[in-house]
Protein backbone atom coordinates (compact mmCIF):
# COMPACT_ATOMS: atom_id res chain seq x y z
CA UNK A 1 0.00 0.00 0.00
CA UNK A 2 1.22 3.37 -0.45
CA UNK A 3 -0.36 7.23 -0.65
CA UNK A 4 0.00 9.33 -4.05
CA UNK A 5 0.45 12.51 -3.44
CA UNK A 6 -1.68 14.60 -6.45
CA UNK A 7 -0.15 18.02 -6.12
CA UNK A 8 0.67 18.48 -9.82
CA UNK A 9 -2.94 17.12 -10.85
CA UNK A 10 -4.56 19.97 -8.56
CA UNK A 11 -1.87 22.28 -10.25
CA UNK A 12 -3.10 21.30 -13.70
CA UNK A 13 -6.90 21.45 -12.93
CA UNK A 14 -6.15 24.71 -11.61
CA UNK A 15 -3.62 26.48 -14.54
CA UNK A 16 -1.37 27.18 -11.71
CA UNK A 17 2.26 27.13 -11.43
CA UNK A 18 4.66 25.59 -8.07
CA UNK A 19 5.53 29.21 -7.42
CA UNK A 20 1.93 30.76 -7.68
CA UNK A 21 0.89 27.85 -5.14
CA UNK A 22 4.19 29.05 -3.14
CA UNK A 23 3.41 32.42 -2.59
CA UNK A 24 -0.22 31.48 -1.97
CA UNK A 25 0.44 29.62 1.13
CA UNK A 26 3.63 30.70 2.17
CA UNK A 27 5.10 27.00 1.74
CA UNK A 28 8.61 26.69 -0.10
CA UNK A 29 9.09 25.95 -3.37
CA UNK A 30 11.59 23.37 -2.39
CA UNK A 31 9.07 21.77 0.26
CA UNK A 32 6.37 21.88 -2.70
CA UNK A 33 8.51 20.18 -5.02
CA UNK A 34 8.97 17.54 -2.84
CA UNK A 35 5.12 17.22 -2.08
CA UNK A 36 4.39 16.91 -6.40
CA UNK A 37 6.92 14.64 -6.79
CA UNK A 38 6.03 12.52 -4.71
CA UNK A 39 9.03 11.61 -2.43
CA UNK A 40 7.59 13.25 0.74
CA UNK A 41 7.40 10.81 3.59
CA UNK A 42 4.86 12.67 6.04
CA UNK A 43 2.38 15.81 5.35
CA UNK A 44 1.48 17.98 7.99
CA UNK A 45 -2.06 18.60 8.78
CA UNK A 46 -1.61 22.61 8.55
CA UNK A 47 0.50 21.94 5.22
CA UNK A 48 -2.59 19.97 3.55
CA UNK A 49 -4.94 22.74 4.73
CA UNK A 50 -2.95 25.73 3.08
CA UNK A 51 -3.16 24.02 -0.28
CA UNK A 52 -6.41 22.89 -0.28
CA UNK A 53 -7.10 26.36 0.43
CA UNK A 54 -5.03 27.66 -2.02
CA UNK A 55 -6.09 24.66 -4.71
CA UNK A 56 -10.08 25.26 -3.52
CA UNK A 57 -10.42 21.41 -3.61
CA UNK A 58 -10.66 18.85 -0.63
CA UNK A 59 -7.52 16.83 0.91
CA UNK A 60 -8.64 13.20 -1.09
CA UNK A 61 -7.98 15.43 -4.31
CA UNK A 62 -4.64 15.58 -3.13
CA UNK A 63 -4.16 12.15 -1.51
CA UNK A 64 -4.95 8.85 -2.82
CA UNK A 65 -4.46 5.43 -1.65
CA UNK A 66 -3.12 2.86 -3.59
CA UNK A 67 -3.44 -1.14 -2.45
CA UNK A 68 -0.76 -3.03 -3.74
CA UNK A 69 2.83 -0.97 -3.72
CA UNK A 70 5.47 -1.43 -0.36
CA UNK A 71 4.75 1.51 1.87
CA UNK A 72 8.55 1.34 2.93
CA UNK A 73 10.67 0.64 -0.24
CA UNK A 74 12.66 3.41 -0.68
CA UNK A 75 12.33 3.45 -4.62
Amino acid sequence: MTIIVNVDVMLARRKMRLNELSELTGISIQNLSVLKTGKARAVRFTTLNLICQALDCQPGDILEYQAGADVYSDD
